[in-house]
């Protein structure tokens, strides 16, 4: 497994790559914190140069040059979870579908929707931040919670959902 580091406007953001595609998205709170990486950052090869366009593809996102990420990705998960996945990557940049709507199309509980929501292991490459409450924002495992969850809306345009 390779990471890499880069700065975004919501904060710091390690990623993981292995095995060609990217594994992993997570808001790193202590840049030098590698516990549980194999490296610091790309040690060269497809995997660094895997990480590197991921990180291109990010800055472009925050600076509102792309809407979609064209990245191998692999999260892990069974069925159910890889489903999922695919239902929150078919939501458009600056969209928002609720848990409910979610849970319906895919004939589970709204509660199951908002837990796979925060098992995500890619977020804004696989966007939960698109997902709401019936009533509410809703939660947000990454970065700061529920204020970074605003700002990636904000950021797609969809801010005017939240008033």
């Amino acid at each position: 497994m390779s990471t890499a580091v880069f700065d975004t406007p919501t904060g710091p953001v390690r990623l993981r790559a292995a095995k060609g595609a990217v594994t992993g998205l997570s808001w790193a709170t202590d840049v030098t914190d590698t516990s549980g990486d194999t490296a610091a950052a790309p040690q060269g090869g497809a995997e660094a140069e895997l990480l590197a366009e991921a990180g291109r593809q990010l800055a472009q996102y925050f600076a509102g040059a792309r809407r979609s990420f064209d990245l191998p990705l692999a999260p892990r998960g069974g069925a159910f979870q890889l489903q999922f996945y695919a239902a929150l990557s078919a939501i458009p940049y600056g969209d928002t579908r609720t848990y409910g709507e979610i849970a319906e199309e895919m004939g589970v509980s709204a509660q199951a929707i908002g837990q796979a929501c925060g098992a995500n292991p890619i977020p804004i490459l696989i966007p939960c931040h698109r997902v709401l409450g019936a009533k509410g924002l809703g939660g947000f495992s990454g970065g700061v919670g529920v204020e970074t969850k605003v700002a990636l809306l904000r950021l797609e345009g969809a801010a005017g959902l939240l008033i």
